[in-house]
């Protein structure tokens, strides 16, 4: 109401000429304009859908630079990189198999195809570079979507993108630390028969590196996700906890697709999992609290300008 009242007393105020005349009046029968009125920047004007596009190119070309940037800083690291992350796992003395309880063997990689050592070289050092890099493309992908949120639902994500590169890092040094290490051993060590010897193919090895770690650090993304819903108004908390025990049949499907087949594994994959839907639970529960304390303190004041206007109407008529 506030907002109509606002736009008409926006299209009916005339600027006063130079020579301090008065404004010109209406002639009988001629009325105000009815089309819409084109917002000053900031207060929320539609942007075209072609507007939408080159938005979002301009968007995705900053985050591939983001990207690059790094990608090309890991470039200068890349030994490093590759024989410490990529191939560290495949040694008995990996620092994280002591701290998991792991009886760890050396794992032999070999190479099978023509592009193997290649692929691996620089896809290693490309996935660092994105790790590194995805703060700019969370960042960036926050940037487009905000402009599209109302200024109460923005209120509450104004670090939203700063969570989501965080919850995404953990998730991918969980998947990197602790899913890597238990999943390769357990292939590393399961044998039907001593004449059958485990040598891996590297260009495997490092795809299904990759996939533990991307995969964990998408998972991990799920409080952001949950909180951004709840602030939108999507999900509730109610409905979190009424479906939780859904999600932990989900969440067990899940870990059970992601890690070996064995159940300590799927285990030790689905405790954050859980403990992270919790915490959802309880982003949605502040996030409805926060919503209902707002609502309390803006309503008297709403009742106020309510009373005015109808007042002043009462008084008009």
């Amino acid at each position: 109401m506030l907002r109509a009242l606002k736009d008409t007393l926006t299209r009916t105020r005339r600027p006063p000429s130079g020579d301090g005349a008065a404004p010109p009046v209406l002639p009988p029968g001629a009325g105000l304009p009815t089309g819409p009125r084109t917002p000053p920047p900031g207060e929320g004007a539609a942007m075209p859908f072609l507007d939408h596009l080159e938005e979002l190119r301009w968007r995705i070309f900053k985050a591939l630079g983001g990207v690059l940037l790094c990608t090309i800083a890991c470039l200068f690291f890349a030994d490093w990189v590759v024989n410490t992350l990529l191939l560290g796992p495949t040694e008995a003395s990996f620092f994280m198999y002591p701290l998991l309880r792991i009886e760890a063997v050396d794992v032999v990689l070999q190479n099978r195809t023509v592009f193997g050592q290649f692929f691996a070289y620089f896809g290693t050092v490309l996935a660092t570079g994105l790790v590194l890099g995805a703060p700019f493309v969370i960042y960036q992908a926050w940037r487009f979507i905000e402009p599209g949120l109302y200024p109460n639902e923005r209120r509450g994500l104004r670090f939203v993108s700063a969570f989501a590169a965080f919850f995404f890092m953990v998730g991918v040094a969980f998947g990197y630390l602790v899913l890597t290490p238990v999943a390769l051993q357990f292939f590393a060590q399961f044998t039907i028969s001593d004449q059958i010897l485990n040598e891996f193919d590297v260009s495997k090895y490092f795809s299904i590196v990759l996939t533990w770690s991307f995969s964990a650090g998408a998972l991990f993304e799920l409080p952001v996700v949950v909180y951004f819903l709840a602030r939108v108004g999507i999900v509730t908390a109610n409905g979190l906890r009424v479906g939780r025990k859904y999600a932990l049949v989900v969440i067990l499907v899940v870990a059970g697709l992601l890690t070996p087949p064995d159940p300590l594994s799927q285990i030790i994959m689905a405790i954050p999992l859980l403990l992270l839907y919790e915490l959802s639970i309880k982003l949605a529960a502040g996030v409805e609290r926060r919503r209902l304390r707002d609502e309390a303190r803006e309503a008297p004041r709403a009742a106020h300008e309510a009373g005015r206007l109808g007042r002043g109407e009462g008084t008009s008529g």
